[in-house]
């Protein structure tokens, strides 16, 4: 029976795991280890598909150990202690050990002494977190890395040298795939490369070749081979990004229903990411200071969500979506923050007065440094006027409060008041 294209797929070298360069790219800890030939045991977590036992197999193959695979939950101690007798006689095992957090105290006190002697390499693939789920004695004994959900562009990637490669790929067949399906594969399988690379697979071996031979994968077959709709068949995709700015524009002009419309749409096209990172910009951007604790609720939802995944994740989303298009509105913090950029930008930017220069060092004071700075906790309510900003943008103001919300109106006054003050105080 022959194996899925993602398993098949699988790199056996560290140089052809798609993504998570943050670990794997040249230089970086995992590359450093191979490199170095100084291998310790790991936990890697993170989504589904996104890598984990690529990761495992790639370090296993580009060190030449021998390699096995073992489920923590299904696999019993014997199929430990067989793996165990294999590393005493060849010397090292790399195991990826799969749902590593629910590892019995059984199995973790037979494993723990080959883990101590180096007999045992474990890499422990887990998608709950390690720093709650995995106990302490294996957690003190490990690495523990986070991987990340896959681009967009990683899966286009993995897609391409899928129907190149005529040894374990699909380079045996004359596929032609559409430039909209592969936007929609590379979306709809939420960053999840295994769901690419076997929704790709369904649907070339499902779909017949034409009379030139060649297999024609076009936005409805991969719509159908991974079950996840297009937010709109346009051959650019531009679309996708029409839905997401509608959306954010329907929640700043309050409108719960609309922007609930055009989050189902991409709920509907599986893309969680995008929608999760939308929202947290929009809780930011355009609710912001009226109304903080509700853009924090609006992170905790959407941090819920992903955690969730689909079908589950459009429930903590839709109370997120409603109280955000709900609630007052302030892009003052944002328009601040680009006034200021804008002033750096155009080489605004002056010398730091000297009374906030570091002084943190010999010779601070001789050059001025730090001299006649005042410290604002020796005074009442912690606060004295004293000038911050450099000579040339002293009298500069970026915030530009609107008091949208009371919480908005407490910050302005504040900040009215503390100017005003400051102002007297230094004239």
């Amino acid at each position: 029976m022959q194996q899925p294209l993602a398993y098949r797929m699988r790199p056996t070298k560290i140089e052809e795991i798609v993504g998570q360069q943050h670990l794997v790219g040249e230089g970086k800890i995992i590359w450093r280890m191979v490199a170095a030939h100084r291998l310790s045991s790991m936990i890697l977590y993170g989504p589904p598909g996104t890598g984990k036992t690529s990761i495992a197999s790639a370090i296993a193959g580009s060190s030449k150990y021998a390699f096995r695979m073992l489920n923590a939950a299904t696999d019993s101690q014997k199929d430990l202690q067989i793996v165990a007798e294999e590393a005493k006689m060849s010397g090292t095992v790399v195991l990826l050990l799969d749902e590593i957090h629910r590892l019995n105290k059984v199995k973790q006190d037979f494993l723990l002494p080959h883990l101590e002697s180096g007999a045992i390499i474990l890499i422990g693939a887990t998608t709950e977190n390690p720093y709650i789920n995995v106990t302490p004695a294996i957690r003190s004994r490990t690495q523990i890395f986070q991987v990340n959900s896959l681009s967009a562009e990683d899966i286009k990637s993995a897609v391409a040298r899928a129907l190149d490669d005529k040894e374990k790929g699909l380079g045996e067949y004359d596929v032609a795939l559409d430039d909209n399906a592969l936007t929609q594969l590379s979306r709809a399988t939420n960053g999840d490369l295994r769901s690419a690379l076997n929704g790709l697979e369904l649907a070339v071996l499902s779909t017949k070749s034409d009379k030139d031979n060649i297999i024609h994968i076009t936005l409805p077959i991969i719509e159908e081979t991974v079950q996840r709709k297009a937010l709109s068949a346009d051959k650019d995709g531009d679309a996708h990004y029409d839905v997401i700015s509608a959306l954010q524009k329907s929640i700043r002009g309050s409108d719960a229903d609309a922007a609930l419309h055009y989050a189902a749409r991409i709920i509907e096209s599986g893309d969680l990411p995008i929608l999760a990172r939308r929202l947290t910009v929009i809780a930011y951007e355009d609710i912001g200071l009226a109304n903080p604790a509700a853009a924090q609720r609006a992170i905790t939802a959407i941090q819920a969500a992903q955690t969730l995944g689909f079908p589950e994740a459009r429930i903590p989303l839709a109370n997120a979506i409603i109280e955000l298009a709900l609630s007052p509105k302030s892009n003052a913090a944002y328009t601040a923050i680009d006034n200021a950029l804008s002033d750096v930008r155009s080489g605004k930017i002056s010398d730091i007065p000297d009374h906030l220069k570091d002084a943190h060092y010999k010779g601070a004071q001789d050059l001025g440094h730090g001299v006649g700075y005042i410290y604002p906790h020796d005074f009442d309510n912690d606060w004295v006027p004293q000038q911050y900003l450099p000579d040339k943008l002293k009298n500069k103001t970026y915030f530009q409060p609107k008091g949208n919300s009371k919480t908005e109106k407490q910050f302005r006054d504040v900040y009215q008041s503390l100017k005003s003050q400051q102002q007297k105080g230094l004239s």
